[in-house]
């Protein structure tokens, strides 16, 4: 059970990760120092889509779905979650080309709003 349950928890941290890499800017208008944070999480994002690679969260997040006899699963994360939900056909390199783009513009929007904002 024990093993279940941190499998899910890590599951939940990975999609927070994404969520936060992809829109913590956001918060950096509240509180400007989350942009420490932020930006070294936007460009692990982003490298890990552009290399093709697979997150060590969904290893972690495998390995204990092992451990508590549930089947692991191929792929990373935004695979097996996220894609069947956006792009049914499955993951391939424009795919993770598009989404690193989509981590690397919504960032550089946001922040460039946010200097403008703190200049003005």
């Amino acid at each position: 059970m024990l093993p279940r349950l941190a499998a899910d928890a890590v599951l939940l941290l990975h999609l927070l990760f994404i969520l936060f890499a992809v829109l913590g800017a956001a918060l950096a208008f509240r509180w400007p120092r989350v942009a420490w944070v932020h930006l070294p999480a936007a460009v692990w994002a982003a490298a890990i889509e552009l290399a093709g690679a697979i997150c060590p969260l969904t290893y972690l997040e495998n390995d204990l779905r092992l451990r508590a006899g549930q089947q692991g699963y191929a792929g990373g994360f935004v695979e097996h979650y996220l894609l069947p939900l956006i792009y049914p056909a499955g993951l391939t390199p424009t795919v993770q080309y598009v989404l690193a783009g989509a981590v690397v513009v919504v960032n550089l929007v946001l922040y460039a709003w946010l200097l403008w904002r703190r200049r003005g």
